[in-house]
């Protein structure tokens, strides 16, 4: 049961495309460099950020993780 609210806890936590790449573009960050920094390729970005794909399981926790530490940071 615990790994189900895990997934509900990840799904709240990743915001729409349009408000992802909001938060990089604030943080200054390429799509390129937040690539590098989840280990996937670039395309995989724009196509999370165009909302044409939906990252899923660990890549999807690590992505909400890094814009929620990115929006907090470009906050400062």
């Amino acid at each position: 049961m615990s790994q189900l609210i895990e997934e509900v806890r990840q799904a709240r936590g990743l915001p729409r495309p349009a408000l992802a790449r909001a938060i990089r573009e604030a943080a200054h960050v390429s799509q390129t460099r937040l690539a590098a920094e989840l280990h996937v390729h670039r395309l995989t970005v724009a196509r999370w950020e165009s909302g044409e794909r939906t990252p899923r399981g660990a890549q999807r926790a690590a992505y909400a993780g890094l814009l929620a530490s990115l929006q907090e940071a470009s906050a400062s």
